[in-house]
């Protein structure tokens, strides 16, 4: 069955781009997705860089009715400017929500493997480590350290996902209506996990595309060791109450 012209038959689209001090990056980027899919809108969210990538981005916007911004006070954290991007779209009827990095790791090039996966899907993973998923240009540690927090959070979750801390991925509008965005309250890297965690439970089809992962080229990384550190703890004590509550369930099945 051959599929339809571009992806009019999901919604709306909207690609939510946090931003802090990405002047470098921001022009290219929101150029180079609304080349990829030209039918996607493009919401910068922009964390009042003092690098003025806001005013960048408002210069976008002012030529391309497919381009918006959301200005922020401050920096709140990679989650928090997700959600808000998320409620300014689901209050604005699109139907697709997509969490896409401003310095250029993923690439815009790839967007449709993940809405023509969302075909069949309610949430689409963005993945580096299901098959001929790759990442470029990232020292052996920090991949190491990246394949070993995915490790950790299957066995703490036990959820089947590859790659539930990466941020290229894909919502429908139903998904993050119904797992509960009031109740989430990470921030950082764990933020990922949290959603992705959530749309299992809430019984939504997850499922993972290959994609090309790489090391920005301009700016600076806003990854830190606390940060990662912080994710592990989080997860370890969601894992915790995961296995507590599978526990109890296991005994008053024994009981019953």
């Amino acid at each position: 069955m051959s599929m339809p012209e571009g992806f009019a038959d999901l919604g709306r689209i909207l690609v939510i781009i946090p931003t802090y001090d990405e002047a470098e990056n921001v022009e290219p980027i929101v150029a180079r997705v609304r080349a990829s899919v030209p039918e996607a809108h493009v919401l910068v969210a922009d964390d009042n860089s003092p690098d003025g990538t806001g005013e960048l981005a408002d210069k976008l916007a002012a030529h391309d009715d497919h381009v918006h911004v959301l200005h922020r006070l401050g920096k709140e954290g990679l989650g928090t400017a997700y959600i808000a991007g998320f409620r300014w779209g689901l209050t604005n009827g699109y139907g697709v929500l997509v969490e896409h990095d401003a310095d250029g790791s993923h690439q815009p090039e790839q967007l449709h493997r993940l809405l023509e996966a969302l075909r069949d899907a309610d949430l689409v993973l963005g993945s580096r480590y299901v098959k001929g998923g790759e990442v470029q240009n990232w020292p052996r540690t920090r991949e190491i350290l990246s394949r070993g927090g995915n490790i950790y959070t299957r066995l703490a979750l036990g959820v089947p996902l590859q790659d539930a801390t990466g941020g290229y991925r894909a919502f429908r509008r139903e998904t993050l209506e119904g797992i509960g965005l009031d109740q989430v309250a990470s921030a950082g890297y764990c933020f990922q996990v949290d959603l992705a965690w959530r749309a299992i439970k809430s019984g939504f089809r997850v499922v993972e595309v290959p994609i090309t992962f790489v090391e920005r080229e301009r700016g600076q990384s806003k990854m830190s060791q606390a940060i990662v550190l912080e994710a592990m703890a989080r997860v370890g004590r969601w894992g915790v109450a995961h296995r507590a509550a599978q526990l109890r369930g296991l005994l008053r099945g024994r009981r019953g």
